[in-house]
């Protein structure tokens, strides 16, 4: 019996250990013809790479533009990726939207009803500028600009800012516009402009390197994409692009059968974020206040009157973008009036 014992001690910890190593798995995804979809997000398509939850990927992905219009623009051609080139004449499969994603991505065991912690690791510039651009009919304001316009903007990575024009340098604040899973099979291809359930376009500046963000899962191994780098933007992205470029980022993806949302949630080091996602602007809102009382009564176990109440405040509702067909408002709380030990 002592023997037995010992062997099944054994073997459980053999398997302890086999699950620790296998948590730290590290995959690297490049983009390439065989790697990225273009314009959409679809619960039918085929993954490019198959993980565990736990594990982390190192993913690139590349500036939403062309190479003729990059080079037309004044990048020299020796700065426009290969990669880029390559995807560009060989990827025929094309959806409504116009991002290049990297993806998809099956995370194991991910199931409908779950939800999908993505945690941002690390995000580096891949390329040393970025363009911002309006056209015609685009934008929060069409009327006033009915035509096109792109800016080559220069990016000094070892001072982290963008070189915009003679005296003006913007500082650098790189994250990913689009970061998303598959949307319900019933939907059919999902655009990848207007953001939504399974998060997307979000096109949210505060999801920078060392936040996390949570999407419900609405297909089989969620089927995570990205792309749409940004290396700085303002609240709103009101010409419809931001310091648009390629970035490099380090992700780890936990499925979370724990969670239920409904919603995109996020968090910083510093703040709860929840997210209003809608064709209307004051829907946005509405959701997003609503997601944060309901988020205040489920983890801080507020009634719903005090959570409505801190929410007044305490949080802040910033207009995260106006311009992606669903626009976007999102709601931050500080982590930091959370005092623990508090007397009442």
């Amino acid at each position: 019996m002592r023997r037995f014992v010992s062997l099944g001690v054994l073997l459980a910890l053999a398997s302890l250990a086999a699950a620790r190593t296998h948590a730290q798995a590290t995959y690297t995804l490049k983009p390439t013809p065989q790697t990225v979809v273009w314009g959409y997000y679809d619960a039918k398509a085929a993954p490019v790479l198959r993980i565990e939850s736990g594990d982390k990927v190192e993913i690139q992905t590349l500036i939403t533009n062309n190479p003729e219009r990059l080079e037309k623009a004044g990048v020299p051609p020796d700065q426009v990726e290969r990669s880029l080139r390559d995807i560009t004449e060989q990827v025929k499969d094309k959806g409504p939207g116009g991002h290049i994603l990297t993806g998809p991505i099956y995370i194991e065991d991910a199931q409908p009803g779950d939800v999908l912690q993505v945690k941002i690791l690390s995000i580096k510039l891949a390329i040393p500028y970025a363009y911002n651009a309006f056209g015609p009919g685009r934008g929060f304001l069409p009327d006033d600009y009915p035509y096109a316009k792109i800016k080559i903007v220069p990016l000094d990575e070892k001072r982290m800012v963008a070189k915009f024009a003679p005296g003006i340098e913007i500082p650098l604040h790189p994250f990913f516009g689009s970061m998303g899973d598959a949307p319900p099979e019933s939907v059919g291809r999902w655009n990848s402009a207007p953001p939504w359930i399974m998060a997307g376009n979000l096109d949210n500046k505060d999801l920078v390197a060392g936040t996390t963000l949570y999407i419900p899962v609405h297909a089989p191994g969620a089927l995570f994409e990205v792309g749409d780098g940004h290396a700085g933007q303002g609240d709103g992205e009101v010409d419809i692009t931001a310091l648009e470029t390629s970035l490099i980022g380090t992700f780890q993806f936990i499925v979370r059968k724990d969670m239920h949302l409904k919603w995109p949630r996020a968090e910083t080091p510093t703040h709860y974020i929840t997210m209003g996602l809608n064709d209307d602007l004051n829907a946005c809102a509405t959701l997003a206040v609503r997601e944060m009382i309901d988020l205040l009564v489920t983890e801080k176990h507020l009634s719903r009157d005090d959570a409505y109440m801190l929410a007044s405040v305490a949080a802040d509702l910033h207009i995260t973008e106006l311009v992606d067909g669903n626009k976007g408002v999102h709601m931050m709380i500080p982590k930091a009036i959370f005092v623990s030990g508090a007397s009442k």
